[in-house]
């Protein structure tokens, strides 16, 4: 179907994922760690649409979880267990308890603090908690700073020094298992250098841990792969993947990736209708019934998005900025991007919007969230229906009556 046929069939605003794009992306990876032990787990952060989760899960995938939510989602959607790893700087004693409950494949740990409460808990429940320590080699992704994780002034991750002197108070406790080793330096990698340059500083830390007598079986190299939103340059599966393999030479290790905007940015859009243009003074504006609560990228991180007027024939552009109707200036699609004179009810398309869009959405201004189709060997299907005003205020109206 369409593009303006799905708009017309779900109305807009509107979310639509191509999952025959979503296959190929993660077959093609998974295809070249063929030569070695691996699991791919999908980052759920980027996109944690049940069937989403459902769709890589039957792929084979694992899953990345940073909340005991994307956890329990995970499993929801029929990820195996020992699939699923629980990252995340800040974790509850109520998250960590049911985390070990699940029995999930291991907790990356972000800080000494947080491996003691592990620790704590375990032997509270009386169990050996399988665990990786998350660490910061201090590199440069050259990235947007707000998705820059691997330099000592980012809050996530450990030192190399201290990863060490815990990885030794973990051998010696009765409750941790030391499995894993992980780092992440950001999201929206474009250049290889990094990635190598930080796994090399991983790999030599496990080196030293083996003759410790501390064997790491889990490799995580992160996810953070980039994709093309304009006209970058990305880092190709294969090229990726040897780039790793160099660098833990040796190594009897399962190597655990955890791609997400890799997977499902470009095989996703939104669309969203054209309600009026106007003009004020010298600027254009074209105000569409999408907002920032639907997809927050470009307001956040003035993130571009390709523009398209989809089912018109190719007209004049001139610049104009695609705004909303959310109460705040910073509501925007798109600013000073050249698009065709609009009409009333034409629909817009906007790219790349797989990842980090829905699942940042927000019902400001009581507005519902959008609805989510999936697209599929040619069908379309619902796959999370539109929110109404009384789905918002559910959880609130009980209340009303309280003195």
């Amino acid at each position: 179907m369409k593009r303006i046929d799905l708009a017309k069939k779900y109305n807009t605003p509107l979310y639509i994922y191509d999952f025959d794009h979503f296959s190929n992306q993660y077959n093609a990876l998974k295809q070249e760690f063929k030569a070695r032990k691996s699991l791919v787990a999908f980052a759920v952060k980027s996109n944690s649409n049940l069937s989403v989760i459902k769709h890589f899960a039957s792929l084979g995938a694992g899953a990345d979880c940073v909340s005991i939510g994307e956890v329990q989602r995970a499993l929801k959607a029929g990820v195996h267990p020992y699939k699923i790893i629980f990252s995340g700087v800040g974790k509850k004693d109520e998250e960590i308890t049911k985390a070990l409950q699940l029995g999930i494949l291991f907790i990356n740990v972000e800080s000494e603090g947080e491996l003691k409460r592990v620790e704590l808990i375990a032997s509270q429940l009386e169990v050996v908690a399988r665990v990786s320590l998350r660490v910061n080699p201090n590199i440069d992704p050259k990235t947007h700073p707000y998705i820059s994780t691997g330099l000592n002034e980012n809050k996530f991750g450990i030192d190399i020094d201290t990863a060490k002197r815990l990885y030794i108070f973990c051998k010696n406790s009765e409750h941790l298992d030391p499995v894993g080793i992980h780092f992440h330096i950001g999201s929206q990698l474009t250049d290889l250098e990094p990635i190598k340059e930080a796994s090399a500083i991983v790999a030599s830390l496990v080196r030293s841990l083996e003759k410790l007598d501390i064997e790491i079986k889990f490799f995580d190299v992160g996810g953070g792969l980039g994709v093309a939103y304009e006209d970058e340059k990305t880092i190709s599966a294969y090229d990726y993947v040897q780039g790793v393999l160099e660098t833990i030479k040796g190594l009897d290790v399962t190597i655990v990736c955890e791609p997400g905007r890799y997977l499902t940015a470009n095989g996703g859009e939104f669309l969203t209708t054209v309600l009026y243009e106007k003009i004020t003074g010298e600027k254009r504006f074209v105000i569409v019934d999408g907002a920032m609560n639907d997809l927050l990228r470009p307001s956040l991180y003035n993130a571009y998005h390709e523009i398209e007027v989809i089912g018109k024939e190719k007209r004049e552009e001139t610049l104009a900025d695609i705004v909303g109707p959310v109460c705040e200036s910073g509501d925007f699609l798109a600013k000073a991007t050249p698009i065709a004179l609009c009409e009333h009810g034409d629909i817009i398309a906007v790219k790349s919007s797989g990842a980090y869009g829905f699942v940042m959405s927000s019902n400001y201004n009581t507005r519902g969230k959008a609805a989510e189709v999936a697209l599929e060997n040619g069908n379309d299907r619902l796959i999370r229906r539109r929110e109404s005003v009384e789905d918002i205020w559910r959880l609130e109206e009980e209340f009303l009556d309280d003195k």
